[in-house]
């Protein structure tokens, strides 16, 4: 008869109270959960024996009953203007993608971070979308990113100098429709004893799950971006399918009753990804400024970024300058974001990682590429 031995407990992806749980569950004061967490999120430790400050007893327990498990870097690459991209191996082989975009001379360093395998979503201007959908990515998995991020460049040298100054839930997949790794991971960010990154710094991305936009509200008051890219429903329909569920007046007034929740003045992010002939016109500009002149908000413009086969095309400069020039008339904030990264497949839009898909849409959308090919 074969005896398995219990399987060790991955503590990367534990909350505080998590690991207090975990602690006083193996005999030892509450206390140990920070000291642990300080040496995994601060140092970048893995290993237990490393972890001076503990005694050797309780080291030699740790080893026997837990594991500090990231993700395995596959591939890690660099572009021209300082972005850099990991491509990590997770549970089950799948792999996902996560981008580092440095800004103001290197004073900010922005994590872009992947909340699932694929996308079910399938917005229509999306590679990532294209690739279907396996699985969500547990909180260990997804902190992991930062982890890793956060370690590139050895351990952090305090809180002067931060690897990570950002992280925007903007990567492969909606996060929240995995609410539930979604939640522990973020506040491992904002945890002192974690990443320690104040909830101005945290943005979470949404193509409008409202229910859950709800819920977030209630437990988590990080900053929200919303992925919105048209002012009317017929448009927004055909980009962003999600549409058909909650549409936009239905999504924006659960933006307005987010930002009642949080306890500071906020506004909201909004996205708006311009496509050449699709969406960037004047009237569009209009239709924009009209559906959002009650809420809060400022405009991120993102030209696309182009991949194969997917039947758009980016806008000239001249026509992005002058879409952020009507906003700017209609009272609205405009920045555009640049493209970063393209040159290594990491801008918005373009991470597309592994993905064993459940969904069939990856082979789907191959066929249809043979089809216009014929």
């Amino acid at each position: 008869m074969t005896i398995t031995a219990p399987q060790r407990q991955n503590l990367l992806g534990m909350t505080r109270e998590e690991m207090e749980a975990f602690f006083l569950a193996i005999g030892e004061k509450k206390f140990r959960a920070a000291q642990v967490m300080k040496w995994i999120h601060h140092e970048g430790c893995n290993d237990f024996d490393a972890m001076t400050n503990l005694s050797k007893a309780l080291r030699t327990r740790l080893n026997e009953v837990a594991e500090i498990r990231g993700p395995r870097v596959a591939y890690e690459g660099k572009s021209n203007d300082g972005t850099r991209k990991w491509v990590l191996e997770v549970e089950d082989g799948s792999y996902v993608e996560t981008v580092l975009i440095p800004a103001d001379d290197g004073k900010r360093r922005t994590l872009c971070v992947s909340s699932q395998v694929g996308c079910s979503l399938d917005c229509s201007f999306c590679s990532t979308g294209k690739q279907g959908f396996q699985r969500n990515l547990t909180a260990a998995e997804i902190i992991g990113q930062v982890w890793v991020a956060s370690n590139s460049d050895g351990p952090r040298q305090g809180s002067a100098h931060r690897p990570v100054t950002n992280v925007v839930m903007m990567g492969m997949g909606e996060p929240l429709l995995n609410y539930d790794s979604v939640l522990p991971a973020m506040k491992l960010m904002l945890d002192d004893n974690g990443y320690g990154l104040s909830k101005r710094r945290v943005t979470l991305s949404t193509s409008g799950v409202v229910p859950m936009i709800d819920r977030l509200g209630d437990d988590l008051d990080v900053s929200l971006a919303i992925s919105l890219h048209a002012g009317n429903d017929e448009l927004r329909s055909e980009l962003v399918p999600l549409n058909r569920k909650y549409n936009i007046s239905t999504l924006l007034a659960a933006c307005k009753r987010y930002l009642e929740k949080c306890g500071d003045a906020r506004i909201i992010t909004i996205e708006y990804t311009l496509i050449k002939d699709i969406n960037d016109q004047q009237p569009h500009a209009q239709e924009l400024a009209e559906v959002l002149k009650e809420l809060p908000c400022k405009i991120n413009l993102i030209p696309f970024n182009a991949f194969p086969h997917s039947g758009y095309e980016t806008p000239s400069r001249n026509q992005v300058m002058r879409f952020q020039q009507w906003l700017y008339e209609l009272g609205f904030a405009a920045p555009v974001r640049s493209t970063r990264g393209d040159d290594i497949d990491a801008a918005c839009g373009q991470l597309v990682g592994r993905v064993k898909d459940r969904t069939r849409r990856h082979e789907r959308y191959i066929q249809s590429i043979q089809i216009d090919a014929d």
